[in-house]
């Protein structure tokens, strides 16, 4: 799909927003005294109703390619509060098998038992067409608890397989209808800083659903229990058996509805994240993420089709950047999404204060979600965009007014920014992280990767959190050039045991 390298030429290095006054804020003064408010009144009310395990006003974005659970997990402990998925693609949610991995949290917690950490979780997805997008996010919610063929069958209710994207809004798209999923495999390999996971897209076979399939008039039959011997995607005897099952057998199914309460651990999403802001031109080509800043209609489309298939208390939310480019149409396709999206019912926006045109290039513009929160003060916003310290989220709360800070390249590689801002919100000064403490940290989050990835995969994934954690070492170069080399675990320790030791 799109991959933005967080270190070549498609993102500039790291340098303020405009904002102009900022500097002038007293980040320490401002951050005691909202320590003092959330621990007197808690968090913005309008946020912590959808989801109450949120104490404080920061969180980690999605980063494909980096935030997984491994990287979660470490930033949890760490004092993170909530944490979002990598943003999964429709189609591979759909495809089953390895498609659905990095979305079933079974599994997740079979491979690192403290998966459970992990929560609360918000679960990205991209996609072009209203049915596709529904469809994988109730599966995500129901954790796969009807069978594989059954979600296709939803996403696809006369049988023709996926196209390239919804017919009603192919516009701007540029590769052809009826595409067999190849060019999905191939741009599957890349990522983006808040979208796309990598992962493999399984071919669809041709199904024979029933006609007329409403997802939201079934009864749903239990999941069997992971340690139950059942293969995944089946279930007992009153079970699906294939996508031409009709409705009238999942109705007369005796199972009862499967919910968060008796599916394995019982994990699940808070919430359902639809990511309408990937700005990588892969994406924008294929009518998904950012692409829907130019289609409007198209966007209200994918979000109202999300929010009718996830269950009501389910709560939905959206990711948006401040505009396609800087036009007045763009700024008022803007205005109709994220207006909209509340309408339907969409618990927070966040707001990504660069154009899909900038994509990571440039400074964002503060100012946009200043404006933005004093227009609607009656919206809880998320804000994003040139956060690269603890201080700029205070800073961007102080500034902007936003309700809370996704946190995205700033943390790659620095967990500690999540316990600095404990620290500031307790009134105390931010502290650096000693040789020990990096130490640990890194041997914790490879031993997490290896559980989640495999020591072949984790020895990969884990140079470039190397090279980003080099960087609060004090012989910052020597270190980025001995994690370039690890290929494994004991290489990993070596650089641990010469680098880390004192």
């Amino acid at each position: 799909m799109c991959r933005v390298s967080v270190h070549g030429n498609n993102a500039t290095a790291a340098s303020p927003a405009i904002a102009p006054g900022a500097d002038e804020i007293n980040v320490a003064a401002f951050a005691k005294e909202l320590g003092q408010e959330l621990r007197a009144r808690g968090l913005d009310p309008r946020v912590t109703r959808h989801i109450p395990a949120m104490d404080a006003p920061y969180f980690q974005a999605g980063l494909a390619g980096y935030s997984d659970a491994a990287m979660r997990i470490i930033a949890r402990r760490h004092g993170c509060p909530l944490a979002v998925t990598e943003a999964l693609l429709d189609r591979m949610l759909l495809g089953g098998g390895r498609g659905f991995d990095k979305a079933d949290l079974q599994l997740l917690a079979e491979a690192i038992p403290s998966s459970s950490e992990d929560q609360p979780l918000l679960g990205q997805i991209i996609g072009s067409d209203p049915d596709e997008m529904a469809a994988a996010a109730l599966k995500m919610i129901e954790q796969a608890a009807r069978g594989d063929k059954v979600y296709r069958a939803m996403a696809y209710p006369e049988g023709q397989g996926p196209t390239s994207t919804d017919p009603r809004w192919k516009g701007h798209a540029t590769d052809s209808a009826g595409s067999s999923g190849a060019a999905d495999i191939a741009d599957a390999a890349d990522a983006c800083e808040d979208d796309c996971t990598p992962a493999a897209l399984l071919a669809l076979a041709n199904q024979q659903p029933p006609e007329q399939y409403d997802p939201r008039a079934v009864t749903l039959p239990a999941r069997p229990s992971a340690r139950s011997g059942a293969p995944r995607g089946t279930h007992s005897a009153n079970a699906i058996s294939s996508a031409g099952a009709t409705v009238n057998a999942l109705q007369t199914a005796s199972a009862s509805p499967a919910t968060a309460t008796n599916n394995g651990p019982g994990l699940t999403y808070a919430s359902i994240d639809v990511n309408l802001a990937c700005p990588v031109k892969k994406i924008d080509r294929k009518s998904r993420g950012g692409h829907w800043l130019r289609e409007p209609q198209g966007a209200l489309e994918i979000l109202k089709a999300v929010r009718q298939a996830v269950p009501a208390h389910v709560p939905c939310t959206v990711k948006l950047r401040r505009a396609y480019d800087d036009t007045p149409e763009m700024a008022r396709n803007f205005e109709v999404i994220f207006v909209g999206a509340y309408e339907l019912g969409y618990a927070f926006a966040t707001v990504h204060a660069r154009t899909v045109e900038q994509k990571y290039i440039g400074p964002s513009r503060w100012t946009f979600l200043k404006d933005l929160c004093e227009r609607h003060g009656d919206k809880p916003v998320f804000g994003s965009g040139d956060v690269w310290n603890v201080h700029d989220i205070f800073r961007m709360i102080a500034y902007t007014g936003v309700s809370a800070v996704s946190v995205a390249r700033g943390c790659i590689g620095n967990p500690w920014i999540f316990h600095q801002a404990r620290q500031m919100l307790a009134g105390d000064a931010p502290t650096l992280p000693t040789i020990a403490q990096q130490r640990a940290v890194l041997h914790e989050h490879f031993a997490l990767s290896v559980a989640l990835n495999g020591e072949q995969n984790a020895g990969r994934m884990m140079r470039k959190f190397g090279i980003k954690f080099a960087q609060h070492h004090p012989q910052r170069e020597q270190v980025q050039h001995a994690f370039i080399a690890v290929s494994a675990l004991d290489s990993w320790k070596h650089v641990l045991d010469e680098w880390y030791a004192g």
